[in-house]
This record gives structure tokens, sequence and C-alpha cells, in this order.
């Protein structure tokens, strides 16, 4: 208080020597910035009540000029709406997110890339504990895997010594549980990569153009945390063939399909993106996606044949307690097709039957009863469905 006392004391000796008509020029202009600052306080208190929540989340699509803009809402609309002069114009550019009014549905806000994201990366801690190791067989597909994907990542200048560029994409195909899924986890546990996993169904949405700004972000992300490996599970549920879609959600899924196609030849060799996808349905898949310089490596997993076999069994009964009388080639000889998932559920429900028993061993009754719980049903309880 003392210090604001000599403050105004000295402008009032600083007055003191002016005219009446110097004075009153000064009272002006004081007076004009008072207004000003109550107008500019004003402004700022319109604009947050127009930034109040809730707002309209949507979609920038163009700019038509300087204070007007094209936009789509969730419910698939389309709105010529004014632009708030607050709205920094080199960061708003088509497919940004932004937030709109309720009701005038003006652009009043910029939504950042990560807040509406439903993509998210997997941290150090998240990665799965996979290892090669405790995958049985399939040497050659984890021969193949590992050229395609973490070679590139780890030795890119022998691929630029010999002229050639790295595989972009990996596509992963066969039956239902033949180690698709679970070597795309080991790869994640190699790499030193980070490393995104989503499922191809999740990209489905409730409301037009949330799939396709989904697939942006998802390459966004990996973009920016490069070197980055995507594994897309389940891809058939958005790339099947396409065809005259009769249905809005046919068009939508189609919408998916070429953004994806789109990402993909967004990005070049010195990206270090790498993507993993994974079907059971690979005849089902469109040729654009599968065609040389999207997906350059397609591996099969076909069903375990003796060979495999005995070297998945031998992988999971390692850490099992066997008994002497357990015979694995009695098991392995059987010309019954089952896949790798199937093995571990024969050793899985062997190991429950010894437990049923109080036991601490694992023996030839067990693995028996295992094999026809899981693979050998018994005739009587299919008649439900003769």
């Amino acid at each position: 208080m003392k210090d604001l006392a000599l403050f105004h004391n000295k402008n009032l000796q600083n007055y003191a020597g002016l005219e009446i008509k110097d004075l009153y020029v000064i009272y002006k202009k004081l007076q004009m910035e008072l207004e000003l600052i109550q107008e500019f306080i004003h402004a700022q208190e319109e604009v947050k009540r127009i930034k109040a929540v809730p707002l309209v989340i949507g979609q920038f699509l163009e700019p038509v000029d300087a204070n007007n803009g094209i936009v789509a809402s969730t419910t698939g609309s389309n709105y010529y709406v004014r632009v708030l002069s607050t709205i920094d114009r080199e960061q708003l550019k088509p497919s940004a997110s932004v937030a709109l009014h309720k009701q005038s549905n003006c652009l009043v806000d910029l939504v950042p890339p990560e807040a509406d994201s439903t993509i998210s990366m997997l941290s150090a801690d998240e990665k799965p504990d996979v290892s090669y190791s405790d995958i049985g067989g399939l040497d050659m597909q984890k021969q193949e895997i590992r050229e395609a994907v973490e070679l590139p990542l780890t030795h890119a200048h022998l691929y630029k010594q010999i002229g050639i560029d790295p595989p972009r994409g990996v596509l992963l195909y066969g039956p239902p549980g033949c180690g698709k899924t679970m070597l795309a986890k080991a790869v994640a546990h190699h790499t030193t990569a980070n490393f995104i996993s989503v499922v191809g169904s999740e990209f489905v949405q409730k409301y037009l153009g949330e799939g396709p700004r989904m697939v942006r972000d998802l390459f966004r992300l990996a973009k920016q945390n490069s070197p980055s490996v995507i594994f897309i599970d389940e891809i058939d549920a958005i790339a099947t063939k396409r065809f005259d879609a009769q249905t809005g959600a046919d068009r939508e899924v189609q919408r998916i399909l070429l953004e994806l196609l789109n990402q993909m030849d967004g990005f070049d060799e010195t990206t270090n993106v790498k993507v993993i996808m994974a079907t059971n349905r690979a005849d089902t898949l469109d040729p654009a996606l599968l065609r040389p310089g999207r997906m350059d490596r397609k591996i099969e997993f076909p069903l375990p044949d003796r060979r495999q076999k005995r070297l998945v069994f031998t992988t999971i009964t390692s850490k099992m307690n066997l008994g002497e009388d357990i015979d694995l080639e009695d098991i392995i000889a059987r010309p019954d097709k089952i896949s790798n998932a199937d093995i571990n559920a024969i050793c899985q429900e062997a190991g429950m039957h010894a437990v049923r028993e109080n036991r601490y061993v694992v023996n030839a009754k067990d693995l028996e009863k295992g094999y026809k719980a899981s693979v050998r049903k018994d005739e009587a309880q299919h008649e439900f469905y003769n």
C-alpha cells in the first residue's frame, strides 16, 4: 500500500505542471484504453462461454474462406459453419478433429490428435512375454518374420548396400490356432521397436468417418514413435474383397480399407514402420492389399505335420511333470488334424485331470483323457446337431 501511494503521488506531481487541456486529452486516452480492456474481457468471457462443454465432436473437411468452412458431424451430416477467429488456421487442416458448438455448430476449438484417439502403444512393461523359444516348431515362419520385420529395423544398412528395399508389410495366414498371433507377440518381445496392437473389428465404429480416422491415428502414432511395428489381427474384418455396397455399413468398411491402403502407401523405407497382419481367411482379402509393395511377405501357418507336432508337444511338456509311462509318439502318430492350440489344450486338460486326482505327475491315462476331451468328442455329444 505504501508503494502504491508513492506511485500515485509521483503521477500527481507529473500531472501538476500540465494544463487543463492536456489533462483532458490524457483522460480521454485512459478512458478509451479502459473501454478497450473491458471489451477484450467481455470477448474473452464470450469465447469461454461458447467453448463451454458439452461440445460436439466433428471432422473438418475443407475451408471455404478465412472465416468459414465445411465440417462433418458424427451423425453423418455436413455443415457450412463459421470458424472462430481464435482458431489457429495453420493447424486447421482437412481431417482434423474439431469441437463444434452444440446449437450453432460453430467451430470453436481443435481437438488434439492424442486426445481423441483410441489407439494406444504398448509400453515396455506391457509387451508380451512370449519368446521364440516358447513356440514349438514353426522354424521357417520364425526365420521369415525375423527377416521381414526385425532385420530391417536392426540392420537397415544391409539392404542399402545390396540395393533393395526391405519389406513393408507381412501377412500371416492359416487355420485358427496355428501360432500367428503368438509369433507376432514374440516379435514384440524381441524387438526394441515400439509395438502397436489392434484388432480389425476395432475400426468398425458406430458413426461414419470414425473408422478411417482411427486408421490415420494408428499410422500417425507409429510414425511419431518410429521405429515401430503395427500388428493388426483379424484383418479380414475390414479388408475383404470390394463389391457394390448396398448399405451404409458396407460402404463405411470399404472406406476404412481405402484409408488403410492410402496410409500404407504413405510411408517409405526410411520411416521404420513395419506392418504385420494376421487372418484365417486370406482368400477373402482384397487383391489391392495383397499386392507387392504393401504385403511384400506372405507367411503361411499350416496345420502341423508329424515333425511339427513333435516339436510343439516337446516344447509344452518340457514345463510339465510327466510320468514314465507316457508315450508322446503314440499321440503324435494319430491321424487327427490338430492345430498347435489343440496340442496346448490336450496338455492343459491332461494336467487338469491330474489336479482333480490330487497328483503331481501327469500319466498316460491323463493324456489320453485330455486328448479325447480336446479332439475326439463322443458322437453322442453331437446328436443334438444331427
